[in-house]
């Protein structure tokens, strides 16, 4: 029976195997956990924070997928997939997606105001 993952493997498809590399796998790792910690820094803009903590995630993300012999057709793919590379549920996926949605709004909509509101959701 095939993974799950391997049903994703294939012409057109979003996935593709490729045999793991321990030094991709460690700068990805590396690349990740840096981001992450520059992303906690507040001297940053938001907008930096933010690219920053997205950026991290799907290096990450990438680095368990790669680890496991896939390699993604796409960037969004990566964390589609968590839930057969980290055994996170469903509800970390639709976080992403989500957060996909606000950078794509974001990048459309430059009326965005930045600072939070008292419920955490950016001000239009």
């Amino acid at each position: 029976m095939s993974s799950p993952l391997e049903n994703l493997v294939g012409p057109g498809k979003a996935l593709a195997t490729e045999p793991p590399d321990a030094k991709e796998f460690a700068g990805l790792l590396r690349a990740g956990l840096t981001r992450l910690k520059d992303a906690e820094n507040t001297t940053n803009s938001l907008e930096g924070r933010f690219d920053l903590a997205y950026n991290a995630a799907h290096s990450l993300c990438l680095a368990a997928l790669r680890h496991r012999g896939y390699r993604p057709g796409n960037r969004y793919v990566v964390f589609q997939v968590l839930p057969h590379t980290l055994g996170l549920g469903p509800e970390v996926w639709r976080c992403w997606r989500a957060t996909r949605s606000a950078i794509s709004a974001s990048t459309r909509r430059p009326d965005i105001d930045d600072r939070a509101s008292p419920t955490g959701t950016p001000r239009w």
